[in-house]
């Protein structure tokens, strides 16, 4: 699926630590993947497209400073360590070993996104990536080609209405975020006002009668009961 949003590989062992992360990194608007074994973590670092690798410092079966070198070796990305790690002789070798930050456990939710997403915002702009640029997302079947304002699902076109293909489009490209019915109602109706936002809910009914296989049990556009909606990835 191609989206504005930037793609983050997680490689911890401490299954509580990577799940409390990932909720905050996808909160605030990353893809997240999540490996718990370190020579599997660097495999698929490897071998598939991220923005980002967060590791920790030690593993089972491999050094993270082996996992940091062998990225940095072949991976124009940022790198940062989450780690229980605290020492100042860990945290100078994974500075000299060329990581771009180190954030100790335990973590403060908020530093650790902001930094994150600091660090892949430079990347970008050094390296003169411009993922705004992207014209079509593509997800389960699903394609939208933004310029054409074409919706295909399964490789079947369906017919949407200006409104539904911007609310399909605006989820889409900000998915596992939850947005409330005003945020939506601001954003693609452009109204400050909030006194007819029941056409999102109409407009959500809609999309779904059109991209979801069964419309009472949604794949794609989940409700979140009492918050609004999310696009699921």
């Amino acid at each position: 699926m191609e989206t504005d949003l930037n793609k983050v590989l997680l490689i911890d062992e401490d299954t509580d630590s990577a799940k409390n992360a990932r909720m905050i990194l996808e909160l605030s608007g990353l893809l997240v993947d999540v490996e718990h074994d370190g020579k599997k973590g660097l495999s698929k670092a490897l071998s598939e497209k991220y923005d980002m690798i967060i590791l920790e410092m030690k593993y089972k079966n491999i050094n993270g400073l082996d996992i940091l070198k062998k990225v940095k070796s072949e991976k124009k990305i940022p790198v940062m360590f989450l780690s229980s790690c605290c020492e100042e002789m860990d945290i100078c070798s994974a500075f000299f070993a060329g990581a771009d930050d180190y954030v100790t456990k335990p973590f403060n939710v908020n530093i650790l996104a902001a930094r994150a997403h600091a660090h892949m915002d430079l990347y970008d702009a050094l390296l003169g990536i411009s993922k705004k640029k992207q014209k079509v997302i593509e997800h389960k079947g699903i394609r939208i080609e933004k310029t054409a304002r074409r919706v295909f699902v399964d490789g079947v076109e369906k017919n949407f209405t200006s409104k539904e293909f911007d609310l399909l489009t605006f989820l889409a490209e900000h998915p596992n975020r939850v947005y409330a019915k005003e945020e939506l109602f601001r954003e693609i109706w452009d109204m400050d006002s909030v006194g007819d936002i029941a056409t999102v809910t109409v407009h959500i009914k809609k999309i779904r009668e059109k991209v979801e296989k069964d419309s009472s049990k949604p794949q794609y556009i989940e409700t979140i009961w009492g918050v609004g909606y999310r696009f699921k990835v």
